[in-house]
């Protein structure tokens, strides 16, 4: 991402952007995201290493709104940021159709999926760069195993102090984001019995996961500085946790959710996301103290979002015991405050969700796809068609 990615975009009626805020009007906050694609060969439906001619030509069309990422597999894009959710889907949809001409016009395919699907050759082929090199050097194994890809809601919040407050709020939200969001259950072509096997694998990371709760900016900044000299990280760009104030621009970056099957799932997650960013700040304004589970049982809590997706239990983080995951859902969502939530996003929650408890989340879907002929090479044409659909999937993605 570079820093004149979240630029100043003048308000006016109508319009769908807006530059950077304090967050302090929930009614203003601006989204945007980004995503990472996985780039497959449609006749093995293997991985190709090709990231770097297809970014460069989608860059002719797409400039620097997309770019490479760790290794070869993959390309990112990043949106503008926006007011209104309907521009937000629309220019997903637009990205996604632009990486997929780019890719196609080098016999090549892009998916959206947390990993992939079939076995990767090894080793794994990393982009050049001095950044990547250093962090194969320092990390070894773990960047290896990294072809795996996320959907990172940024909402914009330019006072840090703030944005912190709101990451504690967020905290207790974030297990019922990796349920919905799950789309990651083939790895190494196999079924890992996880819905979201990348939350797993990133959770490997010294610094990734939930975040803890964080007293203050100083306490923040310590931490920073800690992580940095024990090499867990480094510098702050390598700060992994799953809400985190971004380094170079302002805004509060939620990270917990795999890359989305389709535009529709990636919507619901944005919308989410800035609902609850939305009622944290109400909250705060308020001088409601943020719930505070205990580090443990919210890493426990992430472990089940992770293994059940929506098929499951998760944990009630307010009792510790196990709940249907449908029912945490709702629960989520009576806990968004209705006073501070925008209309759209209010309806692409009802939507996605009532999509969601139809037909299931994006891993639900793989697997629908992969019981209709037992066929892993099933499970990829779907994610395919369904990155560029111009309409929600059905179960199984047909």
């Amino acid at each position: 991402m570079t820093s004149g990615w979240w630029t100043e975009v003048p308000e006016g009626p109508g319009g769908s952007g807006s530059g950077p805020r304090t967050g302090r009007d929930p009614g203003s906050l601006t989204l945007g995201a980004e995503e990472e694609y996985l780039l497959v060969d449609p006749v093995s439906r293997r991985l190709r290493p090709d990231a770097e001619k297809v970014v460069a030509e989608a860059a002719a069309e797409l400039g620097g709104r997309v770019t490479r990422e760790l290794t070869r597999y993959q390309v990112e894009v990043r949106t503008e940021p926006h007011r209104d959710l309907a521009a937000f889907a629309e220019e997903l949809r637009s990205l996604r159709r632009a990486v997929a001409r780019a890719a196609a016009r080098h016999g090549l395919a892009a998916v959206s999926s947390g990993t992939p699907v079939l076995a990767q050759p090894a080793p794994t082929p990393f982009s050049e760069g001095a950044r990547y090199a250093r962090s194969v050097a320092e990390f070894g194994a773990l960047d290896d195993e990294q072809s795996v890809c996320a959907c990172h809601v940024h909402i914009g919040i330019a006072d840090q102090e703030l944005a912190l407050r709101v990451s504690n709020h967020l905290r207790a939200r974030l297990p019922v984001l990796v349920a919905l969001a799950a789309n990651s259950p083939f790895w190494q072509g196999r079924d890992t019995r996880y819905a979201g096997w990348r939350t797993i694998t990133w959770a490997r990371w010294p610094a990734a996961g939930p975040p803890p709760y964080l007293a203050s900016r100083a306490h923040f900044e310590d931490l920073v500085a800690e992580l940095t000299a024990t090499g867990a990280i480094m510098d702050r760009s390598g700060l992994y946790w799953d809400v985190r104030p971004s380094h170079h621009v302002p805004t509060l970056e939620v990270r917990a959710a795999d890359a989305a099957s389709s535009v529709e799932d990636a919507v619901l997650l944005a919308a989410l996301v800035r609902s609850s960013v939305a009622t944290a700040l109400a909250d705060i304004e308020a001088g409601k103290a943020a719930f505070r589970p205990s580090d443990e049982l919210l890493r426990a809590a992430y472990w089940r979002a992770a293994r059940d997706g929506l098929s499951g239990a998760g944990v009630d983080l307010r009792t510790g015991r196990l709940a249907p995951a449908p029912v945490l859902v709702e629960r989520f969502l009576d806990g968004l405050r209705p006073d501070v939530l925008r209309h759209d996003d209010m309806a692409a929650i009802r939507a996605g969700w009532a999509r969601l408890r139809a037909h299931g989340n994006g891993a639900d879907r793989q697997r629908a796809a992969h019981r209709a002929r037992g066929r892993l090479t099933d499970v990829v044409d779907h994610l395919i068609r369904a990155t560029t659909a111009a309409r929600p999937e059905s179960q199984g993605g047909t």
